[in-house]
């Protein structure tokens, strides 16, 4: 199946994005989420967390131990590198799995993930798109949904690739700067997506 993926800094609105393709019954995995779920699913994860980090990584009921995982790899590359190592097979895994649920008929998926570059993701799919704001609009809009300061967004921003660096490896754009249509922008992508996929699909079988 034709695999695109689709990503963007935070603000930049690339769930929002995710929503009208899937509106047009494109089905969407959303890694960032399923990251998150798979901390206390996936038995080979946990076992891996556990060995690096410590049995107290996890409560007694099975629940992650968000502040210890934290106070470990705040600040801490190589330990992060390490928690990244375990986490991203696993999600890759997940999305294998998920992918098999979907039918045939079913044109193109659509992966989302924050880290789709940085992580190397992007490298299972097909194609790529990076959703992408102006910097005031992403801190404006951060700011307002998660109620912290501009230092504090800054902060967070710093800590992911700039949208510059992502550009140089992504292949389509959306520009979500409350200027332009995001559904036109999707609807544009999508006429493109269906026929690279039906090239797709005639190239392999």
């Amino acid at each position: 199946m034709y695999k695109v993926g689709i990503t963007g800094g935070i603000g930049s609105g690339k769930t929002t994005a995710c929503k009208v393709f899937e509106v047009l019954g494109v089905p969407v995995f959303y890694a960032d989420t399923v990251a998150k779920e798979i901390m206390t699913q996936d038995a080979l994860l946990i076992e891996g967390v556990k060995t690096a980090f410590g049995e107290e990584s996890y409560f007694e009921d099975g629940k992650l131990n968000n502040k210890h995982i934290a106070g470990i790899v705040f600040n801490n590359e190589k330990s992060l590198a390490q928690l990244n190592a375990l986490v991203h097979p696993a999600v890759f895994r997940a999305f294998d799995a998920w992918e098999s649920t979907i039918s045939s008929t079913v044109p193109y998926t659509l992966k989302e993930a924050a880290i789709l570059f940085e992580s190397g993701s992007y490298k299972l799919c097909d194609t790529t798109i990076l959703v992408t704001a102006p910097y005031e609009i992403k801190i404006k809009r951060l700011m307002q949904r998660d109620g912290v300061t501009e230092e504090q967004v800054k902060a967070r921003m710093d800590k992911q690739l700039s949208d510059e660096e992502k550009s140089r490896l992504a292949d389509h754009f959306i520009v979500n700067d409350e200027q332009q249509s995001i559904i036109e922008q999707v609807l544009a992508l999508h006429q493109q997506f269906l026929k690279l996929a039906t090239a797709f699909k005639s190239d392999n079988f």
